[in-house]
């Protein structure tokens, strides 16, 4: 296995292992927080996201899956970056936290590829990691938790 260089995820509405803001979840706009993306490799031609709940019951939750995002625009907040995947709701597109029950983790997975992805809209997980498996350069992880209010 090839060593990858880490990726360092940062966003401004939270930090590492912190809440999330409401604002970004079910309940506030359901928009996508903004996420810089600092150690990028020189090579990098684009950019894909998996944002993950692994504490959702049953199995893990996918929240939001793109990819061929620019890597000099980065991922703004409220903003459709790339291509969209099918989350765990059946849709395409960002899918705020929403937690039945108690604080879970968001994973906002970030990996630097190689290469453009050719692959359709409305993928899912499986398809985009296969796809991007042989072009991952650099990947970083921003955890947020979230607990709803009501």
């Amino acid at each position: 296995m090839v060593n990858l260089e880490t990726l360092e995820i940062t966003s401004n509405a939270f930090v590492e292992g912190a809440s999330i803001p409401s604002k970004y979840t079910c309940e506030g706009e359901e928009t996508n927080p903004p996420l810089k993306v600092g150690n990028m490799p020189e090579d990098t031609r684009t950019l894909a996201i998996i944002v993950e709940d692994p504490d959702a019951p049953g199995r893990t939750y996918d929240h939001w899956l793109a990819w061929n995002i620019r890597p000099d625009t980065g991922i703004q907040e409220h903003r459709i970056v790339g291509m969209s995947g099918k989350n765990s709701a059946g849709k395409t597109g960002y899918h705020g936290p929403c937690p039945p029950s108690g604080s879970h983790r968001y994973y906002f997975h970030v990996f630097a590829l190689d290469t453009e992805l050719d692959l359709p809209v409305g993928s899912d997980k499986s398809s985009l990691q296969k796809a991007m498996q042989p072009h991952i350069l650099a990947k970083g992880t921003l955890m947020g938790r979230y607990e709803r209010s009501k």
